[in-house]
């Protein structure tokens, strides 16, 4: 299962993670978010202890879908060391994902 990330425990779980750090901005109303959800919490199982998988709720959560720019949902960015360095947007294939975290590997 993916771990929730809201704007309070973003900057510590994601920007100072010492992990590859892959974060789906998703909101409850988003059919596209429901098809995505599902896969972003297989990676989050397949990756676990070697990279970060989490979701910000755009509607609880809107400071950091603001800071990195994030205008449509579902978009998943990609971070390592605190920066990003990967953007998706929209609904895409499994492997699209798991790519991302393991050119960071």
């Amino acid at each position: 299962m993916a771990l929730e990330i809201t704007d309070a425990t973003f900057e510590e779980k994601v920007l100072k993670s010492d992990k590859p750090v892959m974060v789906d901005f998703w909101a409850a109303w988003c059919g596209p978010c429901k098809m995505v959800g599902p896969v972003i919490d297989e990676i989050s199982n397949e990756y676990e202890g070697k990279a970060v998988v989490g979701k910000v709720d755009v509607d609880a959560n809107q400071e950091f879908a603001a800071k990195y720019g994030v205008r449509n949902i579902p978009t998943v960015l990609v971070f390592n060391n605190g920066e990003l360095v990967g953007r998706q947007v929209g609904v895409s294939p499994k492997d699209t994902y798991t790519k991302a975290i393991d050119e960071l590997l």
